[in-house]
Order: C-alpha cells, then structure tokens, then sequence
C-alpha cells in the first residue's frame, strides 16, 4: 500500500510537463515585488485592454441581472454573428449551426480531442509548437507525435513530410495559422494541400487559427474558405486579435456529423460558456470595434519592425521572419550554448523576460528563445538595449 499521504496520480501525469513560461512569469513577478523594472516578453497575452464597445456590451448585459445559463453550444446570436463575420470577412460560408462556443481555445480544442481520439491515437503535432496541444492529446489518452519542423519551411509541415510521418496508429494533424511561437503563416494553397494529405489516409485535421486577423503584409484567410471541409475542424479564440484574453471565450467549427456528439460533452464539461462574456462578444463584430482592432494591429506591425532588426544587431538570426501573431522565434546559438540558461541569466541581470525553446518542444530547444512584442515601442527598444550589455 501507498503511503496515506502519497497522491494517487492518474499515469499520464508523468507525461504533463509545467508551462515554464509561467514559471519564468512568476519569477518576473518576484523581481518586480522587489522593487525591479521587469520588461515582460514572455506571455502571448495582449497589453491592450479589452475594447471599450465590448466591455460597454458585457456591462449593459450584467445590469439586466439575467445572467443565467446559455445553451451548452453558445448564445445563438453569437453563433449567428461568428457565422457573419467568416462570410463577411473571409467569404468562408458556415453554418452557424456549426459553430460551438467555447471557454476559451482550449476548451474548443479539448472538446474535438474528446470526441474524436481513442486511447493510443496519434496525433502529429510540428515541433516546435503550442506546448498545450500535445499535453491535451495525451490528457485525453490520445499519444502526441512530434512532426519535426525548421525555418527552410518557416516552422511550418508540410504535405510530404505529413505522408512521410503518418502511420497506422494516427488519427489526425494539429497545426497553426499563424503560429505560436513562430508567428509564421499558412497559406490557401499549403493548408490546401495538408488536408488532402490527411484526408488520403481518412484522417482528421485541426486547424488552430487563434490568431487569424494579426497578420503583416499578408490578408488573413481561413481554412473554411475552400472546399472540401470533411473531417476538418477550426479553432478560433476571442483572445488575440479581439484583446479578450481573461475573458476566456472561444469558439469551434466542427463536422456537422460531429457537432451533436460535441454538444454532449460540452453539456457535461463546462454546462455553457460564460454568459456575460458571450454578451460582451457579440460587440466584438461592431465596426467601431474592428476600427479599434486594427489600430491595434497595426501597432503590432510596428513593433515587429521594431525589434526584428534591434534583435539581429544583437546576433540573434531570426531565419523565419513572423508574418503574424506578435512573436519573434530567434536562434541564440552565435550568443549562448543554452537558450533557458540565457533567459535566466536575461531575467536576472537585465530584468528582461522571454521564454525558452523548451516550452515548445524537443526540436532544437536550447537554440531558441521566443520574445513576444506585446509591449510598446520604447520598451523593445530599451530590452534590446538592455540584452546588448548582458551578451555583450
């Protein structure tokens, strides 16, 4: 017998790494309580607040009072105007009844890991990539395969290298558009090409496009503009580009054949999203807000080149130049032998936070830091500078 106060973990717990970027977060935190200006580069979160029309909608709805439950697929309002905003933005026709909304992207991805993968179901999953992808596949006894990518294919996979890797045991690809933590794009034509491949061994893909709308010098698309769609599903968040992280909504586009399965476990998972923040999104669509948004996103573009050239002067290669998102993959290797030991060494003598390569996978780890540019100009600025006299 165990001893009495010895937790009883379920096995794949073994398999759960910690999110080091929140543990680099915290340590920011500890500098900052003593008394240290820390410059934060490392959370993909939005240093924007929430758009004032968003905030004004979720409140206009609170003062009500009726804040009760909402269907477990979401407010059929809401389904109805992500609905608008694909045919409206995209030219992407979807059906509203397709349309799952969810708490957050992860409860989006959750729930078609739950009802499609069966114990020792593969996924592929490129690496370097979101390091809650793989720990969600293996939370739902699902094993997630790593698809090895680099900068020759901006870290993205491709079709060839999708039919090299597959094997009887994989049920399906996750991949990204924009990427985290490249910031690295897929376009009409490759994501075209990704799904035929998948779908020639009668897989499944995921198409995480949680950044859709932060795009630079490219149109921002989605995957449900082209046909055929069978055995697709689309991850989308009001996170990023609608600078509603803590908010914690998202949505999912499944297979119609899929989505009643879905709203089974979405009834037992979570009852329903959050009802004041489904409110507050429905304004998320207004123009007023999309004038907002793309300020910000803009603001964003100005960052990138901001720091791009600021991180090279340095010595950091950045071979893959992000097109979206708002993140900076670099190589550190002509500056340092060992990227987390470089972001501890950053942290405490030059009060900058990025985070290390291996939050993101086991493809070359130590050679890579990610900086997130969800900060000003001036502080960029000043961080390079400040990284300048550290690695000298």
């Amino acid at each position: 017998m165990p001893p009495a106060n010895r937790p009883r973990l379920a096995r794949r717990m073994a398999d759960i790494a910690p999110f080091h970027v929140m543990e680099l977060l915290r340590r920011a935190h500890e500098l900052e309580a003593a008394g240290h200006d820390v410059i934060h580069m490392e959370v993909g979160e939005p240093d924007f607040p929430t758009p004032a029309p968003v905030i004004e909608a979720a409140s206009r709805h609170i003062a009500t009072g009726d804040v009760h439950y909402t269907p477990a697929l979401g407010l059929p309002r809401l389904r109805e105007a992500i609905a608008r905003h694909y045919h409206d933005r995209f030219g992407a026709d979807v059906a509203p009844e397709r349309i799952i909304v969810t708490p957050g992207a992860s409860g989006a991805l959750m729930l078609a890991l739950a009802a499609t993968t069966d114990p020792g179901d593969a996924w592929l999953l490129p690496d370097p990539g979101y390091p809650c992808n793989r720990h969600l596949v293996r939370s739902f006894e699902g094993v997630p395969r790593a698809l090895p990518v680099n900068a020759a294919t901006r870290f993205q996979p491709t079709a060839e290298g999708v039919r090299i890797a597959w094997a009887d045991d994989v049920l399906g690809l996750i991949v990204a558009t924009p990427s985290n933590p490249t910031g690295t794009l897929l376009d009409a034509t490759e994501l075209d090409a990704l799904r035929a491949a998948v779908r020639h061994r009668d897989g499944l893909i995921i198409v995480d496009e949680i950044y859709q709308g932060l795009s630079y010098g490219v149109a921002p698309h989605t995957a449900l503009a082209s046909r055929p769609q069978d055995g697709m599903f689309v991850v989308n968040s009001f996170s990023k580009y609608f600078g509603m992280t803590g908010w914690r909504l998202g949505w999912l586009v499944a297979p119609p054949e899929y989505v009643r399965e879905i709203e089974k476990l979405a009834q037992h998972f979570f009852i329903s999203p959050s009802t004041p923040a489904q409110h507050a999104a429905l304004a998320a669509f207004a123009p007023a807000t999309r004038d907002i948004l793309e300020a910000r996103r803009e603001a964003f573009d100005a960052r990138r080149h901001a720091l791009l050239p600021a991180l090279r002067e340095i010595g950091f290669c950045i071979a893959a130049e992000p097109q979206g998102a708002f993140y900076i993959y670099a190589d550190v290797s002509a500056l340092a032998d060992d990227s987390e030991a470089l972001a501890r060494r950053l942290i405490e003598e030059a009060f900058v936070a990025a985070t290390p390569g291996i939050d993101f996978g086991d493809n070359a780890p130590r050679r890579h830091l990610r900086f997130a540019y969800t900060t000003d100009t001036p502080r960029l600025v000043e961080a390079a500078e400040r990284i300048r006299r550290v690695v000298g």
